[in-house]
């Protein structure tokens, strides 16, 4: 480390105002910044809240994913795992080539052996996504002469997430593209965007080429024959084509745990309840939001079990399945309290996180063509998270103005 933090001094003024690679200097900025703690400090009077920065605050939510990140190298290996002793066969054949080349059996019990799978399975999409996202991060803070953020730290580890295994490459490129340049960078970056930049990449990917993302890939889990796809919610597609009768035999604890099909790191409400804890009590997370997400999705869902139908059988769904199947977990704990898209104000996070939770669960229960409504949820209420911040200021603005009047 000694050698590269020489190295970088030794170079600062070729990238420094005045140097031949001056225009690079957002480039050489980020890799001090992200390799070295900076060195300035603040020379004159400050007013200081606590020891919170860009940077800790997104390193704090990446290790809140961590539980997460392990549930998506297990699972997605265990799901391969399974297709594979059911007599089936991966989508992506040069994945299980690299995998048997290590030396390791296709045993559903070994889990050392499904980490190193699912590893094979994420790191490619992780790569890429890095790859590209860095390389526009890049390019805009050159064009406009800005030092490169920490914020695409965060987007880089949630998009693998959000993703199927099977999901071709070119496609985590072109949609990393899309959430990064048109999400977020066409507001002007990090702070002035008001949609989640994982969140767009996402809703592209599902619009342009809902095939690969929705569910249509033969790779089927031993448990899941009857299932069409591997790579979509499929508890969430067989509940809303028979509600709790076309659940049958699956378990609610597999469910929690994360043992069952979908987007790599979305299966496990567990993992993102651990992620939850630690983003609480780092204050990095709001739990209002959180709770809000979870009244507004169990009073919806209660508000539709008490009414039923007799056309839809989505509607006999508990809330407590809502909360292990799909990306409800997931969006509920790391997308939904996105700091920049989010209310600001503590009574705003309440009703932005409730109206999140109504409109999740009115999305997967009333329009069967979409079982899993949590994104387009969250990007809906990102556009309205202003006009809920907007109301509660007014509120306080105005009794300050009273206390003013009345001293």
């Amino acid at each position: 480390m000694k050698f590269l933090r020489d190295l970088l001094e030794s170079r600062a003024a070729d990238f420094h105002k005045g140097g031949k690679l001056e225009r690079l200097y957002p480039l050489y900025e980020a890799t001090d910044t992200i390799m070295f703690t900076p060195g300035e400090v603040t020379s004159g009077k400050t007013h200081i809240r606590d020891g919170l920065d860009l940077k800790r605050m997104m390193i704090t939510v990446v290790v809140a994913l961590v539980p997460c990140l392990y549930m998506a190298l297990y699972n997605t290996g265990l799901q391969a795992h399974l297709a594979i002793e059911a007599g089936g066969t991966p989508l992506h054949a040069w994945q299980t080539s690299l995998y048997q080349s290590l030396g390791f059996s296709f045993s559903s019990g070994d889990v050392v052996g499904c980490i190193i799978h699912g590893l094979i399975y994420f790191v490619p999409v992780w790569v890429m996504c890095l790859a590209i996202g860095g390389f526009w991060e890049v390019v805009f803070a050159i064009v406009r002469k800005h030092d490169v953020t920490e914020g695409f730290l965060v987007t880089s580890s949630l998009i693998p997430l959000i993703v199927p295994p099977t999901i071709p490459l070119w496609q985590v490129a072109l949609g990393t593209s899309f959430g990064v340049v048109i999400g977020k960078e066409v507001f002007g970056g990090v702070g002035m965007n008001f949609l989640n930049p994982a969140l767009v990449t996402r809703a592209f990917l599902f619009f342009a080429y809902p095939a690969q993302i929705s569910g249509d890939s033969p790779w089927i889990a031993a448990n899941f024959q009857d299932v069409d796809g591997y790579s979509g919610a499929t508890l969430l597609s067989r509940a809303a084509s028979g509600g709790m009768e076309a659940l049958g035999d699956a378990s609610w604890l597999d469910a929690f745990m994360g043992y069952i099909p979908g987007s790599m790191g979305e299966t496990s409400a567990l993992a993102c309840l651990l992620g939850a804890l630690l983003l609480i009590i780092t204050q990095v997370g709001s739990w209002r939001t959180m709770f809000g997400v979870i009244v507004g999705s169990w009073a919806m869902a209660a508000i539709l079990n008490s009414v039923g139908s007799d056309t839809n059988p989505f509607f006999s769904v508990p809330f407590s399945w809502h909360l292990v199947m799909g990306g409800w977990a997931f969006g509920t704990v790391f997308m939904a309290t996105d700091p920049v898209s989010s209310a600001f104000s503590n009574g705003g996070k309440l009703v932005y996180g409730f109206l999140i939770g109504v409109l999740v669960i009115l999305v997967r229960v009333v329009n069967p063509a979409y079982p899993e409504g949590m994104m387009l949820a969250i990007l809906f209420m990102n556009m309205f998270a202003p006009l809920c911040d907007h109301f509660f200021v007014k509120a306080n603005i105005k009794r300050r103005a009273v206390r003013y009047a009345a001293s």
